[in-house]
């Protein structure tokens, strides 16, 4: 398990194999999946000044994240 907050299992901790099988069998899942997971990791590498930002830059991403967040959950809500 990750150490970097945010990740979707610690998430949605009850929809572990929903994401793993929407992972492997649903494409555009599974590239928003990447995309959350990245826009998670950059935020925390910022949090942690491994990789500094502005705050308008930190900002943004955490809003990307929200929309990435919000729509993978409804995709898991959908089966």
């Amino acid at each position: 398990m990750s150490h970097t907050p945010h990740e979707l299992a610690e998430e949605f901790p009850d929809h572990t194999d929903a994401i793993h099988k929407l992972k492997i069998e649903n494409a555009h899942f599974a590239r928003l999946f990447d995309e959350y997971h990245d826009v998670n990791g950059a935020i925390h590498r910022s949090e942690t000044n491994v990789e500094p930002t502005d705050d308008l830059n930190e900002q943004a991403m955490r809003k990307q994240r929200m929309v990435l967040k919000d729509e993978l959950w409804g995709m898991l809500q959908a089966g």
